[in-house]
């Protein structure tokens, strides 16, 4: 429990920014954002009023050049991407339908690099339940009944 917490209260603390935005029929919006050093990013897309037509994501690094790109067809959806360099980096997200879309956009960076200590400690305590269960359950009988019962 104590690693959980640990490993949510560690990703609420990254960076994000989130929008509201409405995108007419192949229309395009962006958002940027400055990520430090080397870790991991992500962007979350979320379509309130969706009809089974997506949109297109493409993140850029701060020269342009295209990290990770696809289509999301989903009412919410969440990627993730790494990045190398601190920089500007840029989420461009297309409209793939023929009618307006309404979009809620969150793009942050997941603080991967400080999960590491948080995640040992959760992983140590799954395997404490399962040992602990182990060792309760290895000594464990039913009994049967007597087969003449009258």
């Amino acid at each position: 429990m104590v690693g959980m917490i640990w490993l949510s209260v560690v990703f609420n603390e990254g960076e994000r920014t989130s929008e509201k935005l409405s995108l007419k029929s192949s229309d395009s919006a962006e958002i940027q954002m400055y990520f430090e050093g080397k870790d991991i990013g992500y962007y979350k897309i979320f379509m309130p009023e969706f009809s089974g037509e997506g949109v297109f994501v493409q993140i850029l690094d701060q020269n342009l050049n295209i990290i990770s790109d696809g289509p999301v067809e989903t009412k919410m959806s969440v990627g993730y991407f790494d990045f190398e360099q601190s920089g500007v980096f840029v989420a461009k997200i297309t409209n793939l339908s023929n009618a307006q879309m309404n979009l809620e956009v969150e793009f942050g960076d997941t603080n991967g690099r400080e999960m590491i200590i948080p995640g040992i400690v959760t992983l140590v305590g799954g395997l404490m339940i399962v040992i602990a269960s182990y060792i309760k359950l290895r000594d464990y009988r039913i009994e049967q009944p007597d087969e003449k019962i009258s």
